[in-house]
């Protein structure tokens, strides 16, 4: 998750702007961290926040599709590798993140979740950006569950959408969980109980 910062290309100030704010916004709220903070951890002058951004609001929304890029991009390295049997991708991507959380102690969490709590009652148009975001990759591991039913490893009936959406629900729930418990048993008690209901 919050590896997200190392991965967003570096280069011009917008660019550290943004990457400073994904790392912000996987460890605490959108809403109390300041532009000062912005600037002085990403090591660039105020005027250049205003140059790129006319607002918090505007950058937050910048923040928003930064991490979806990055993100998209992982699950598409690990669930579309084709070397891999499709739900072993699942685990795969259970076990890469599980590994971040703990780098991290803990304390960092899904900048989509995170502020899907924080500002979904708020404002309107981050509700919805974040809600699109999630669908992306709700699509994105359907693709991968329809694979797993292509290969004989998961049933032909289930719905893979509907499957894939559920993760999704309770993935979130369980990176929450680890980040109050700062342990990943809420991480694997999910995954794994996802995984032994699809193969059963």
């Amino acid at each position: 998750m919050s590896v997200a910062v190392q991965k967003i290309e570096r280069g011009n100030a917008r660019d550290r702007l943004v990457r400073t704010g994904v790392e912000l916004c996987t460890q605490a709220s959108f809403q109390a961290m300041g532009i000062e903070q912005v600037l002085r951890q990403a090591g660039v002058p105020k005027g250049s926040f205003y140059h790129y951004f006319r607002s918090k609001r505007e950058f937050g929304l910048a923040v928003i599709d930064a991490y979806a890029e990055y993100f998209c991009t992982k699950l598409q390295r690990v669930l579309e590798d084709t070397e891999v049997p499709p739900l072993d991708r699942l685990r795969a991507f259970v076990n890469e993140a599980e590994r971040g959380m703990a780098r991290h102690q803990f304390q960092r969490g899904c900048l989509v979740g995170n502020l899907g709590q924080e500002m979904a009652g708020l404002d309107d148009e981050f509700r919805e950006r974040l809600e699109n975001v999630l669908k992306l990759w709700e699509a994105q591991t359907s693709r991968c569950l329809k694979e797993a039913q292509d290969a004989g490893e998961l049933n032909a009936t289930l719905d893979a959408d509907r499957l894939a959406e559920f993760f999704w629900i309770g993935w979130e729930g369980a990176i929450l969980r680890s980040k109050l418990t700062r342990s990943s048993r809420p991480m694997h008690v999910f995954a794994d109980t996802f995984l032994a209901h699809l193969a059963a």
